[in-house]
């Protein structure tokens, strides 16, 4: 046994719920979930979330803005949107052999579900597997690079195991600030034993007086489930709103969800 699979084995987040699963819907909806929003929020409304909508029909079948409503503060609402757009494509037309053809689901997103789902032996690379393996290597790479050392440094790990893997490596120890690299099973083969020199930390925007806490004031009128008079609103947050199919406004004058 390679001493990442044992250090998988023994620390791996096996227990966290979307692991439990091979389902495809509920695989998918983790991954959209966990974009730009930290495991712990997700591991607390994933499973409300999906007894709420448990299929793709299920969700097809409701409104766009009963799914905004329900995705709550998880922030980002915009995901709840195209997630109910790809829901609608499933439920009319049935699952695309590409995923990457569903709304709001990329190449990262197509190939992570693939490799949980079915197991599929092709890398996808997360800022948690890309971190683990430009500093193993040493060096900035692009993403075929990253996919090509990461079947290098995983094995003999394929597919699901290993996507998973170099995923909880990221997370638990090889993390952006204050590695634990003396707990790291790659240490031995990792050119930089720390933090890469030249290594950018992307970081996002201060919250506080945002447009995207604005933004976040108007949802939480609209998510009330009430129809606002649109004049009590922040005009230029809720007209963004309207734009990314977020907000409806009628007759000009009250504001909804879609």
């Amino acid at each position: 046994m390679t001493e990442i699979t044992a250090w998988y084995s023994r620390n791996g987040r096996h227990d966290l719920p979307w692991r439990q699963t091979r389902d495809r819907w509920a695989v998918l909806m983790s991954e959209v979930m966990l974009h730009q929003t930290q495991v712990p929020r997700v591991a607390a409304a994933w499973e409300s979330f999906l007894a709420q909508f448990p299929t793709p029909h299920a969700m097809a079948a409701a409104s766009p803005g009963a799914v905004i409503a329900a995705w709550g503060r998880l922030g980002y609402p915009r995901r709840a949107r195209r997630l109910w757009e790809a829901a609608t494509v499933i439920a009319e037309h049935g699952w695309p052999d590409d995923l990457a053809r569903l709304p709001g689901v990329g190449r990262y997103t197509a190939r992570a579900v693939a490799a949980q789902v079915d197991d599929a032996d092709v890398p996808a690379v997360e800022v948690n597997g890309r971190r683990v393996a430009e500093r193993v290597a040493g060096r900035t790479m692009s993403d075929r690079d990253v996919e090509t050392v990461m079947r290098e440094i995983a094995g003999p790990l394929r597919g699901r195991d290993r996507l998973l893997a170099l995923m909880d490596v990221g997370a638990l120890v090889c993390r952006p600030r204050g590695p634990h690299c003396d707990e790291c099973p790659l240490q031995q083969r990792c050119a930089t034993r720390g933090v890469r020199d030249g290594e950018r930390r992307s970081r996002q925007g201060r919250f506080e007086g945002s447009f995207r806490q604005r933004r976040g004031r108007v949802m939480a009128r609209l998510r009330a489930g009430e129809v606002v008079d649109a004049r009590s609103l922040d005009g230029d947050a809720l007209a963004s709103l309207v734009d990314d199919g977020l907000a409806v406004v009628d007759d000009e004058s009250f504001a909804r969800l879609p």
